[in-house]
């Protein structure tokens, strides 16, 4: 398995050497958000997939940040406080936004990998 994943709504799922999840979004959607100048980060605490846990405000849209998958947000990304840039400028690497414990980690084999991705990007073009 990569170690890399995907949802629909363009997040990015890291798994760590440590079983944790590091969750952002992608480059695509931020370059559809544009600039992102507010980033609201969860507290920490169990979400369901699918709940509300984050909001991005950009210069053109409000945009929520869904949990992916089941599990405990142990870590949020507290430089975004300051820097919410960082999500335009890093995307994939300082622009994350938080860190999960998976309630169940197999869960991440029904994500979609790098070229699944690509392929729903094309097909949603």
């Amino acid at each position: 398995m990569t170690t890399l994943r995907f949802t629909p709504e363009h997040e990015w799922l890291r798994i760590e050497a440590t079983g944790e999840v590091t969750v952002g979004i992608t480059s695509f959607a931020q370059e559809a958000l544009g600039d992102v100048v507010f980033v609201q980060l969860p507290d920490a605490g169990r979400y369901e997939q699918g709940a509300e846990v984050a909001v991005l405000e950009s210069v053109k849209a409000a945009s929520n940040i869904v949990m992916p998958l089941d599990g405990e947000v142990v870590e949020v990304n507290q430089a975004l406080a300051d820097s919410p840039e960082l999500v335009n400028e890093a995307p994939m690497d300082g622009g994350w936004f938080f860190r999960i414990r998976l309630d169940d980690p197999e869960a991440l084999a029904g994500l979609m990998d790098q070229a699944d991705y690509d392929a729903f990007l094309a097909d949603n073009a």
